[in-house]
């Protein structure tokens, strides 16, 4: 376990990156993170699902829209107010997933990506309100930091930054980073089997650098980021194609966690 500090908490981290860019459209590219793995978790639009932590929407409005029962929450109220702007119909509410209003057995997903690595207390908790929330034979799938070269090295990247920019190293915790082992450890000692744990490029460290992004990428728009990927050149992807086979845990920069509650 190794934790990221930074010049700002997290949730001012949260409330500005959320503010700054519109909510967005539904998700468009299946095959990439966290569609991919949404779509692996969910079989069919039998029994509702809960996104946790659902940010700028990509996810939620991709079940929204094909008639799905989703509800989505998230702990930054500018996030949520953009969302019920854009489309009045959704299901969305501001909330804590360490302290959920709902019922036992509510849901039968639970979709939580980026989530639990921002809590710098109560990890155990949360994951414990998940499984509460979850029926019987319910699945969760989430996302949480590496800790890894690739983690290290971007957070290198970030303090070399504010180092150049004048600003201090940052002493605010801004997020939680585990192995692949204790990710699964954190599931099961709620009482969750894990089925996997995948090692997973979400942001590929050499998307840092614009030569190595695809085309339509080369001027960063977070939103179309969202929504296609963070899409590398051809010789980007061969680069961390490569990285990826010869050391997935290592340059991986999340792993992604699918487990049931018996």
């Amino acid at each position: 376990m190794r934790i990221t500090y930074r010049s700002r908490g997290v949730k001012d981290y949260w409330a500005s990156r959320w503010a700054d860019i519109p909510a967005d459209s539904a998700m468009t590219n299946e095959g990439v993170y966290p569609l991919k793995y949404a779509l692996q978790t969910v079989p069919s639009r039998d029994g509702a699902i809960l996104e946790a932590g659902c940010g700028a929407g990509r996810i939620l409005r991709y079940f929204h829209e094909r008639g799905y029962d989703i509800t989505g929450i998230d702990y930054i109220d500018v996030a949520v107010d953009k969302l019920r702007e854009a489309d009045a119909t959704l299901k969305v509410e501001t909330g804590d997933i360490t302290r959920l209003q709902y019922p036992d057995g509510r849901f039968r997903y639970v979709l939580a990506y980026g989530l639990y690595h921002n809590l710098e207390h109560g990890l155990d908790a949360a994951v414990a309100e998940t499984f509460r929330v979850l029926e019987p034979g319910g699945r969760v799938c989430a996302s949480f930091r590496a800790d890894n070269i690739q983690t290290r090295l971007t957070d290198g990247l970030a303090d070399r930054r504010a180092r150049r920019s004048g600003k201090a190293a940052g002493t605010a915790f801004h997020k939680m980073n585990l192995t692949r082992r204790e990710f699964a450890a954190l599931f099961e000692r709620a009482g969750f089997v894990v089925e996997s744990v995948s090692p997973v490029e979400n942001m590929p460290i050499l998307y840092k650098f614009a030569f190595f992004r695809a085309r339509t990428h080369k001027v960063f728009d977070e939103n179309r980021a969202r929504a296609e990927g963070y899409r590398l050149s051809g010789l980007g992807q061969l680069l961390q194609n490569a990285l990826m086979r010869c050391l997935p845990d290592q340059f991986c920069n999340i792993y992604v966690l699918i487990a049931r509650r018996p």
